[in-house]
């Protein structure tokens, strides 16, 4: 409390005693803001009529007014007491000090000030109870909109430039400060064409929701003890629970597929009910972590024969200028036949990050997946990934960065005519302003046995 609030309390109180006092009641609300502290600053006194230029009090508030610059103009007439205590506590609301002019001031309008400091508080309850009924002050809300325009070639009646969005709710909460429950609703109208979720040039932005409301993340992250920190959920992502994501590779996303670390089936990112421990102590980083895809299904549910969980296993290294990790995932995806099943794997991924001093970071992983069981006929078999990408960051101007990667489109096999097809992508983005980038981008995507897919786009992100 400062000084100046410590000296009202006592005289204030006081006053609200006396028969002739104020009460609050008595006063317009519309008069008190003129004068209150929150309000427009006290412009005039000239038409004041009970504190007389002749009053000692009238000649210690136009010092007092001059001393502290709180008025634009020195009073030259007769003021009430309402208005020289507003005056008053214009004035000295950020003093920390008062001398004995001052204090004595406080104290003659001690009643006044008591009814105006009354009234400014049960406004600033009544709008911070709004506010809380609108939001919680523990929670932060971000999010992010994207709007993408782009086409292909070389994909049968579906050449058309399309024009689709993807937005993204983030509700961030906290209850101890180190704590997070992560809420993101989601809604896009990418529909089942090449630029969709998981058409021909999949894009790692789309989502296909039909315009709806969904929720596409729900978990709970806490620290337990000083080098651990837990992750529960029963909506959440495998990369949500891992210490280190070891790619600095898209900074701005295009194709999905370019987008998991060169090591596609260890970081899987298999989505579900989940939990996961982390282990971070100076440069070395330990994850261990689980993901039921079906735990919504009572016939299936949660680490069961015939519900399909991954388990994953991170380790990390943190250097300066470089990150460096190894990941292991093994996926039974519910497979109880004991036939060969492509989701019934064990994978294994090593992936670098190299950050340069002149703003370029080179990324580049590898990964290798193996089925439980193998099917030629199915083309399940051993599989291996990899990818390469390039970032510029400041490329051009401050803010843009100019991307290019490249990596293979599929899992490669060791079969006699396969094509092993690749990926490649170049983009160029834009901050428009701290809030929106721009970005181009222009791709070829490899098919095995057909015709290259090829094509170009237009993503605009806001941020806010």
């Amino acid at each position: 409390m400062k000084l100046f609030q410590q000296l009202l309390v006592a005289p204030a109180a006081l006053g609200l005693l006396a028969p002739m006092a104020a009460t609050a009641a008595e006063l317009n609300i519309n008069g008190v803001s003129d004068y209150s502290a929150s309000s427009e600053e006290v412009k005039s006194a000239s038409q004041f009529s009970d504190v007389n230029p002749t009053d000692w009090a009238f000649q210690a508030l136009t010092n007092l007014a001059e001393r502290h610059g709180c008025t634009a103009a020195t009073p030259n007439g007769s003021m009430t007491r309402y208005e020289a205590a507003a005056l008053l506590n214009n004035c000295l609301g950020n003093i920390a000090e008062v001398n004995e002019e001052e204090r004595r001031l406080i104290n003659e309008f001690g009643p006044e000030l008591a009814v105006i400091k009354g009234r400014i508080d049960g406004l600033e309850a009544n709008i911070d109870g709004l506010e809380a009924g609108l939001f919680s002050a523990t929670t932060k809300l971000s999010g992010t909109t994207s709007f993408v325009i782009g086409g292909v070639d070389e994909v049968a009646n579906s050449e058309a430039v399309t024009f689709t969005y993807d937005t993204k709710l983030d509700l961030d909460s906290s209850f101890t400060g180190e704590d997070l429950l992560k809420t993101r609703i989601r809604s896009g109208n990418f529909g089942s064409g090449p630029l969709s979720a998981s058409g021909a040039a999949a894009l790692e932005v789309a989502s296909s929701t039909g315009d709806a409301l969904q929720i596409d993340r729900a978990y709970y992250q806490f620290p337990v003890g000083e080098s651990l920190t837990a992750t529960v959920g029963a909506k959440v992502r495998q990369d949500d629970m891992l210490g280190v994501w070891p790619s600095s590779y898209p900074s701005d996303s295009v194709l999905d597929v370019l987008t998991y670390a060169g090591a596609n089936a260890a970081y899987s990112l298999a989505e579900g009910a989940g939990a996961g421990i982390t282990y971070a102590n100076d440069n070395l980083s330990a994850s261990l972590l689980v993901v039921s895809d079906e735990a919504t299904d009572a016939s299936q549910g949660v680490l069961t024969d015939e519900g399909s969980d991954d388990i994953t296993a991170q380790l990390a290294w943190v250097g300066d200028n470089f990150t460096v990790a190894a990941a292991w995932t093994t996926s039974d995806g519910g497979n109880t036949t004991g036939n060969a099943d492509a989701a019934d794997f064990d994978a294994w991924g090593i992936s670098a990050q190299y950050d340069l001093d002149n703003g370029i970071s080179l990324n580049a992983g590898m990964g290798w997946k193996t089925p439980e069981k193998e099917s030629d006929a199915s083309n399940i078999e051993d599989e291996n990934t990899w990818s390469v990408g390039l970032v510029w960051s400041d490329f051009g101007a401050e803010g843009n960065a100019l991307g290019f990667g490249i990596g293979t489109a599929e899992g490669h096999r060791d079969d006699s005519g396969y094509d092993d097809p690749l990926a490649y992508e170049i983009y160029y983005s834009m901050s428009v302003s701290d809030n929106v980038t721009v970005t181009p981008s222009f791709f070829t995507i490899e098919k095995d046995g057909t015709d290259d897919v090829t094509g170009g786009l237009v993503k605009t992100t806001f941020r806010f």
